[in-house]
């Protein structure tokens, strides 16, 4: 069995942290779980959204064996719902020989928040040990990440080349675990970039409104099958040839990397796992032979299509606090345009969009802790 469904969601509403863009300095008004100010917990009114959220999750078909999620903590607590419900129903129904690994969450830098390119480094999420103790008995202690982003940010090019590489290491690992199908949780630039990325529609103009970033939304993207399937590579092929069948995938025919394949995906990602901007820039010329691989159409490993563009039928609020690129956002354009020396890292990177509202009652009362960026 191979990766058929990504499922991909967004933080609920978090609390804010403001940026001072001419040394990088970060501060928040309320304190984070973690410490880290640009690592926000959820305000009242995204924990319920990460309920509603999680009571969708449960009824997702087919079924979601595998959860990875940003390492930081709003959206651990986003997933934490759906996690604690899976590992309780599996609990029941294996009569309580559930192992630990069916339920932990995975921990992947490679969807992390993203912070545009800057002349200062960005702050990093907490220890695993730190938020190991902050969701007891949730997390995959064993896991590595398989991407790094750098520490001085990213500008849009090189997110989307980030998430590409993440994406073929990630499905080459479900590919060869028999993961049918999975859950990201991550943040609205990151989950712009995955639909890119998984559908190969690259827009002419960054600005465009393609794939969509609500608080709490869901989207769905379903594995391309082609009708004619080659026979997959086998061990003992050249890394060039492996590399080759990882860029294209399924497209054209190809099947799912297995093998030499899945190492040389994840050989390319652990290629990102960086702290500086001359690693980064390594780092992208020797994944460059592969960058252009999902593009026009194609999609990582093989592409896939776009069923639901976060979807929000499940919240009672309705679609909330989108997101979208303004274009390069990187801190140098921002020192220059803004006259004010701290910003709000939510709202002036990028363009807030607001979506659909409902006026559907949630089953519980919400309240303020913060603003809902």
């Amino acid at each position: 069995m191979t990766l058929e469904v990504i499922y991909v969601t967004r933080h609920g509403f978090r609390s804010n942290w403001l940026v001072d863009h001419t040394n990088g300095n970060y501060s928040a008004m309320l304190r984070s779980p973690t410490g880290i100010a640009a690592d926000p917990a959820l305000t009242a009114h995204g924990v319920e959204q990460a309920r509603e959220l999680g009571d969708r999750l449960l009824a997702a078909d087919p079924p979601i064996e595998r959860v990875y999620s940003s390492p930081y903590y709003r959206c651990l607590q986003t997933v934490e719902p759906f996690v604690r419900k899976r590992a309780a129903s599996l609990l029941e129904t294996t009569a309580g020989i559930a192992t630990t690994s069916s339920t932990a969450v995975r921990l992947e830098n490679g969807i992390g928040e993203w912070y545009g390119a800057a002349p200062f480094e960005h702050p990093v999420p907490a220890s695993h040990d730190k938020l190991a103790s902050l969701f007891p008995a949730m997390l995959d202690r064993e896991y590595k990440a398989a991407v790094v982003p750098p520490r001085t940010g990213e500008g849009i090019d090189e997110l989307h080349d980030r998430v590409s590489a993440t994406m073929e290491a990630l499905v080459a690992e479900c590919d060869r675990d028999g993961v049918r199908a999975v859950l990201l949780c991550s943040h609205a630039a990151v989950i712009i970039a995955l639909g890119r990325v998984l559908t190969g529609d690259m827009p002419d103009s960054i600005d465009v409104e393609d794939f969509r970033a609500f608080t709490c939304g869901l989207s769905v993207y379903r594995r391309r099958r082609r009708r004619r399937q080659r026979q997959g590579f086998v061990e003992g092929e050249t890394a060039a040839a492996a590399a080759a069948a990882v860029s294209g995938g399924w497209d054209g025919g190809t099947a799912p990397a297995t093998g030499a394949a899945a190492a040389a995906a994840a050989a390319a990602a652990k290629t990102w796992t960086n702290t500086t901007t001359s690693a980064s820039i390594q780092a992208a010329e020797t994944v460059d032979h592969h960058a252009e691989g999902w593009r026009r159409g194609r999609g990582v490993s093989g592409g896939w299509d776009c069923e639901l563009n976060s979807d929000c039928a499940h919240l009672s609020s309705g679609e909330e606090r989108g997101w979208r690129f303004s274009g390069d956002e990187s801190f140098t354009d921002v020192a220059k345009k803004e006259s004010m020396l701290d910003i709000d890292a939510g709202a002036h990177l990028g363009v807030v969009v607001e979506g659909r509202k409902t006026t559907r009652p949630s089953s519980k009362e919400t309240g303020g802790g913060g603003s809902r960026l």
